[in-house]
């Protein structure tokens, strides 16, 4: 009786701890929500335009996210994808200080939402 009892109320809080933990992931955001939204919301360019330029420039899913990461890690002129006005303008991004797996985590995320891939009709 005393492990039915047990079982019970370890299942009660297993169950308590996963729906906290899905509600405070959800409350919390996405690595790209909270990193890569949050911060362009400050600049007149929306975050898409970046996305279509890097696509135009590098046009596959695998060069578009290597050359994404490539700049996020270590910033330049040389690696931008933005006109030099925009640069002179605006400036070039700060290091990114996520991991390689944030990174990757919001870049794909990135990617899935501003993929044209599979949308044309």
């Amino acid at each position: 009786m005393e492990i039915k009892l047990f079982m019970k109320n370890l299942l009660k809080v297993t169950v308590s701890l996963g729906i906290l933990f899905v509600f405070t992931s959800q409350v919390q955001g996405s690595v790209y929500t909270q990193n890569c939204i949050a911060c362009h919301k400050e600049i007149p360019v929306s975050i898409d335009k970046y996305f279509y330029r890097y696509l135009l420039k590098y046009s596959s899913e695998k060069k578009v996210k290597h050359a994404i990461k490539h700049y996020l890690q270590n910033p330049s002129q040389e690696k931008t994808v933005m006109a030099d006005a925009f640069i002179n303008r605006f400036g070039i991004k700060n290091k990114s200080k996520l991991s390689d797996k944030d990174l990757e985590n919001a870049i794909n995320e990135y990617w899935k939402t501003f993929k044209i891939f599979g949308k044309l009709k």
